[in-house]
């Protein structure tokens, strides 16, 4: 499956529509972010059943500021319409396929309990 552009109007309709979702932030000028792009891209080929989708920040820059994106390549993970991983810097390949891994073993049930246990502790 190759990785699908989003853009502001796009993405939170892609995140609420499948199970999961990896966003690879990136700009054309960034060499990280090239070297990164074939990873994701294999990535991509890898586990079909994953949304891999890029954001170019140079075109959605206030997506990408609404998002407080502030350095790039930054990858973000959605499970089930919730944010499971955001961090900057490219990934290799290895690591990449353990943060698949992990999110694919996360316990949504208990990811949802802790959001509710700490929304309450602020409140």
């Amino acid at each position: 499956m190759a990785t699908t552009e989003l853009t502001a109007e796009s993405i939170q309709k892609t995140i609420d529509e499948n199970d999961i979702v990896l966003v690879d932030f990136w700009a054309d000028w960034c060499g990280p972010c090239k070297r990164f792009g074939p990873i994701f891209e294999q990535s991509s080929e890898t586990h079909p059943d994953i949304v891999h989708a890029k954001v170019d920040t140079e075109a959605e820059q206030e997506l990408a500021a609404q998002l407080q994106i502030t350095s790039i390549p930054t990858l973000m993970a959605f499970r089930e319409g919730i944010l499971v991983f955001n961090q900057a810097g490219a990934l290799p390949g290895p690591a990449l396929e353990q943060v698949v891994d992990a999110v694919k073993g996360l316990d949504m049930d208990d990811v949802r309990a802790q959001i509710a246990a700490a929304s309450a502790a602020q409140n």
